[in-house]
């Protein structure tokens, strides 16, 4: 505050009485508190919405032509939604990690389900997200699956059923805390007594599971998030900006769903994607050492076994699910009447086959695997506004900050959104690329998908003339200036895995062209595993 403000020089107060200046100091204190109170009223709340596993089978995204999503619809509408948003890494961990650290996959050599990212020497002190946001002011209030672990490091506290009580100050034992508050992270909820499909290959994992049982939609996890998030918005003060991450669990794997969930979608072929059948013949067989042995089966075997179906449907049925928890979120903030001082991001972690390339699950380089539900909301944000500009999901700590208002930061390897934000046919020159394991990158740009493995294969799709990239164009002489053009963007930094990463991790050895798959070595001529 200015000498003028305060009402008189420093060597004026200093000849006054006491009590005057005493008068003055009280004076002074009171308008920096009013000033300071008047600031942090006027900063934007952020609800930032994650969503597991979520492909873009969402309504307006198109990516499914019978997802049923009204309120995720609605939010899109009333502000901009991305068509072509990507994750940085296809698993939690290393998308998560990415996304709320601001760091690529290739820099940190996070890569795997673990390693904690706090764990990774010269890491221990990053600035997360949250943490940033808390630096500026706001409350930092968090709930279910934001993080790969919760909301904070393995063993963080917050975890558990129930409502949960808010949790300030603890320390993780990895690390600094992540967030002020944090709620409860129930992940699926209630489980029937015994799986409901037939046991899985490749060790019949637990999570492994999908269906209808009997149950109530208010024993499930993502109900519980959605009710604590809903309290924490009625409870919030005018005088103090939130934060507040929302983290759903579903459509990931269990994925249980009530009847009336399931009821939206035909019991019929329908509902099922397009494949291929001979989709694979023309992919590196790199491909496949990206998901060489996961729990999560082979498109053959959900069909030997009458599951593909019933897969699809429960993935849907979830999906809609969630939807309906978001709109009782956002419902909380209309009935607040804090809608129009909130920025709202609702965003999923990675994609997810359902038989697409002849797999479920995630763990790949292609559309199905990569692209993700991004949507922007809120103040500064325009409505009505749909983006095929390539974006990543690590552009969105820069685009709060840029929104909120606050400090910017320059250890960020995201982009604002912004400009796209405020118009939606602004060019971006850089593609989104996403990696998984050290030398296995994708570049997505707006009409191109381009895929190097790490043997130096590669894979091309028109995303124009073939969306389901069904036709790889990389041995083509015709595209050498495309591939030339994507293949500039690779990682220039692009570490081998970080100390003690695990689950999920590749390595590759080109002296002996040999693979090593969780620690197991893959050769050249090793059966494919089903």
């Amino acid at each position: 505050m200015s000498a003028d403000v305060r009402g008189c020089s420093g060597s004026v107060r200093e000849k006054l009485p006491p009590e005057i200046r005493s008068v003055f100091a009280r004076i002074s204190l009171f308008l920096v508190c009013l000033l300071s109170s008047t600031a942090q009223a006027e900063k934007p709340n952020i609800l930032f919405i994650a969503i597991d596993d979520q492909n873009d089978w969402i309504g307006h995204l198109g990516g499914h032509p019978l997802a049923k999503t009204p309120h995720l619809d609605a939010l899109a509408e009333r502000g901009t939604t991305f068509l072509n948003a990507h994750c940085n890494a296809p698993l939690c961990n290393p998308s998560r990690t990415s996304l709320l650290i601001g760091l690529r996959p290739t820099t940190t050599g996070i890569y795997g389900l673990s390693p904690w990212f706090r764990t990774v020497p010269g890491f221990e002190d990053r600035v997360s997200l949250p943490q940033h946001f808390a630096a500026a002011g706001y409350e930092t209030l968090a709930v279910g699956k934001i993080f790969h672990t919760g909301s904070g490091a393995p063993g963080a506290a917050g975890k558990g059923k129930g409502k949960g009580k808010a949790n300030q100050g603890a320390t993780a034992p990895e690390g600094p805390v992540e967030f002020q508050v944090r709620g409860p992270n129930p992940a699926v909820g209630v489980k029937p007594s015994k799986k409901l499909i037939p046991p899985a290959p490749m060790g019949d994992h637990p999570a492994m599971d999908w269906g209808v049982f009997p149950h109530k939609d208010e024993d499930k996890g993502d109900y519980q998030v959605a009710s604590w998030a809903i309290e924490k918005i009625e409870a919030s003060q005018p005088d103090k900006p939130f934060f507040l991450a929302t983290g759903f669990f579903l459509p990931h794997v269990p994925c249980y769903a009530t009847q009336k969930w399931f009821d939206l979608y035909p019991d019929d072929d329908s509902v099922l994607p397009g494949i291929k059948r001979d989709d694979r013949d023309d992919t590196p067989r790199f491909s496949w050492y990206l998901h060489w042995s996961l729990p999560e089966p082979r498109l053959k075997w959900v069909e030997e076994n009458q599951q593909w179906r019933n897969l699809v449907r429960s993935y849907l049925a979830c999906t809609s699910f969630v939807d309906a928890q978001i709109g009782r979120v956002l419902d909380a903030l209309e009935k607040k009447g804090i809608a129009d001082n909130t920025i709202v991001v609702v965003w999923g972690d990675h994609g997810w086959h359902l038989g697409e390339k002849g797999i479920t699950g995630k763990n790949t380089l292609w559309d199905r695997g990569t692209k993700v539900p991004l949507i922007f909301a809120g103040p500064g944000v325009s409505g009505g506004q749909r983006c095929t500009q390539p974006a990543e999901l690590m552009d969105i700590y820069p685009t709060l900050i840029e929104l909120a208002g606050v400090a910017t930061r320059d250890d960020l390897e995201g982009l604002s959104l912004v400009p796209q934000l405020r118009e939606a046919a602004t060019k971006r020159e850089r593609p989104a690329i996403t990696s998984h394991n050290q030398g296995n990158h994708g570049v997505r740009s707006e009409n191109w998908r381009y895929i190097r493995y790490a043997d130096g294969s590669e894979e091309l799709y028109d995303m124009r003339k073939d969306p389901q990239e069904w036709t790889n164009l990389a041995s083509d002489p015709a595209f050498a200036e495309v591939i030339a053009e994507h293949k500039k963007w690779l990682p220039k930094v692009d570490l081998p895995p970080a100390p003690n990463s695990a689950s999920r991790v590749l390595t590759y050895d080109a002296a002996t062209d040999e693979a090593i798959w969780e620690g197991v070595t893959v050769k050249r001529g090793d059966p494919i595993p089903e």
